[in-house]
């Protein structure tokens, strides 16, 4: 037993019970030190296992409680720990993770006020941007690869247009049609609806002329919005995610969202993509001393806001498997309520800031979140309302997998820069990157755009079907009754496709294997 478990002199039971559950004998993160009855107390240290950050969390709070700083708090000392971590910085003041920390009176107090040995101290990072959009190293994903799921969550489809997207995906991945970016899958939507292609949309269950319409119109807008640029090759690996630095420390992957900021929507689905990627790929490890990476989805709600069932059930069953390939997931958010019930229930390590309740439904959302706690000897409507920037009610697993006691907390102070590095350091920090040469050009080499355009002004060579039907004209052959082939088992026949399906390894004619949201798998380097 610890000797924590007995009060010690003019200590409270209550905080002695406290003091007990955060008694962890292995590796754990220090989170800050507990307020009680008014009074901070740096003996009492509030702590989360490093073995139990698998297990998933929520960090919530109102605008302008801290939770950008509690983020930042984490991820140093997992990296510390040597554990990769993935960030989304949307506001654009999540960089300076990279650079020490200032040193200055505000920092010193609340360092002397929880107890910690403060000291300035930089992380490794790597800076991402999506498809090039702002500084960093440009992510793209394929078409193909991100899927029809989410691509229908990013268009904003019905679930019936949804349906059809995926019977448009299917269609592309039987006929080996490959569809890289934006107008790779405008073509073959283009294809599918002229006087040409109708012949197709009978044979694949149904898709009507108009939906397909609607689904054309949709990514034309989309292209227009400049969202083109998110898709297309090189894709990214998200692999890269995992990796330590020389000294052992994890590398903090930071994705510069102020560009996009925006396009929450697509922000918040290219991160479920790298989610997904990440699930299919990595391997079954079980519980570990340590994660292979914490992955950080800051404004989560955004994700989850009209999103399909077929959508929410996808993502909690990522969040329920992930765990067991090694990655923890935080959703960050202003309340529990942002998160479907299914997923929070999921989300064992709790970092809860202050709230406000100035309408009837923040009086709600207050009242709702305080049923998702353990019970305590706090009156937690009033600590919700009560706590200042940097405080927080934290409730976490146990090295056993039990929740921990409920304990408002004082956070510690990062030791990193609290706030955004110089645009030019930044700048030099992603072109010095050896990942830079890798991702930062973009290709446009051909696939079903070039393929179906190619069909429509050449001709093509001459396939066994044609063979046969020469043969079937020699003299005193009988000829046997034979259907037309569409334009696009013309493409599929050519020898420019055939030799392309050859360059990257596919099969004409075997649909390419899809899983969760439809994303399809993809080999490690």
């Amino acid at each position: 037993m610890s000797v924590r478990e007995q009060p010690l002199n003019g200590e409270s039971p209550q905080v002695a019970e406290i003091a007990a559950g955060y008694a962890f004998g292995g590796a754990a993160l220090e989170l800050g030190a507990l307020l009680w009855d008014g009074a901070c107390h740096p003996d009492v240290p509030v702590r989360v296992p490093l073995a139990m950050l698998n297990r998933h969390g929520l960090v919530a709070g109102a605008t302008g409680t801290g939770k950008t700083k509690t983020l930042q708090l984490i991820a140093e000392q997992l990296s510390a720990h040597g554990v990769p971590v993935f960030l989304a910085d949307i506001k654009g003041d999540v960089s300076g993770v990279s650079a020490p920390g200032e040193d200055g009176a505000r920092v010193r107090e609340r360092a002397a006020q929880v107890g910690q040995a403060w000291e300035a101290k930089g992380f490794p990072c790597e800076f991402y941007g999506l498809g090039g959009s702002g500084p960093g190293i440009p992510v793209r994903a394929t078409v193909t690869s991100f899927g029809p799921v989410l691509l229908a969550k990013v268009l904003q489809l019905n679930r019936t247009q949804e349906q059809s997207l995926g019977l448009i995906f299917h269609y592309a991945d039987a006929k080996g049609l490959e569809l890289v970016d934006l107008k790779d899958l405008r073509a073959v939507v283009a294809f599918l609806v002229s006087d040409t292609g109708k012949a197709e949309l009978k044979g694949i269950g149904g898709l009507s002329t108009a939906t397909a319409g609607v689904i054309l119109r949709a990514l034309t807008a989309f292209e227009q919005e400049g969202a083109g640029g998110f898709f297309g090759e090189p894709e990214f690996d998200t692999g890269e995610f995992l990796r330590t630095a020389e000294d052992g420390r994890g590398v903090v992957s930071v994705l510069e969202l102020p560009a996009v900021r925006d396009k929450p929507r697509l922000f918040s689905t290219f991160l479920m993509w790298m989610l997904a990627d990440l699930f299919h790929d990595l391997p079954e490890v079980g519980d570990l001393e340590k994660p292979k990476l914490v992955f950080f989805f800051d404004e989560a709600h955004l994700l989850f806001d009209g999103a399909s069932q077929a959508f929410l059930e996808s993502i909690t069953q990522t969040v329920r498997l992930i765990r067991s390939k090694g990655v923890g997931v935080f959703f960050v958010t202003q309340t529990p309520k942002d998160v479907p019930g299914d997923v929070l229930g999921q989300l064992g390590n709790r970092v809860q800031h202050a709230l406000r309740a100035f309408t009837p439904d923040d009086a709600k959302a207050l009242k709702a979140t305080v049923r998702t706690f353990p019970k305590s000897g706090y009156d937690l409507e009033e600590v919700l309302t009560g706590l200042g920037t940097g405080e927080a009610v934290i409730t976490v697993l146990s090295e056993t997998g039990a929740p921990t006691p409920v304990a408002a907390t004082r956070l510690r102070a990062p030791e990193s820069l609290m706030g955004p590095v110089e645009a030019a350091a930044l700048e030099a920090a992603v072109r010095g990157s050896a990942l830079y040469g890798r991702y930062a050009e973009a290709v446009d080499r051909e696939s079903a755009y070039e393929r179906l355009t190619a069909a429509e002004t050449a001709p093509t060579a001459e396939t066994p079907a044609q063979g046969e039907a020469a043969k079937e004209k020699e003299p005193g052959r009988p000829a046997a009754p034979r259907e037309d082939p569409s334009v696009v088992e013309q493409v599929v026949g050519s020898g420019v496709f055939t030799s392309l399906a050859r360059s990257v390894g596919t099969q004409l004619g075997r649909e390419i294997t899809r899983s969760l949201f439809g994303t399809t798998r993809r080999r490690r380097r």
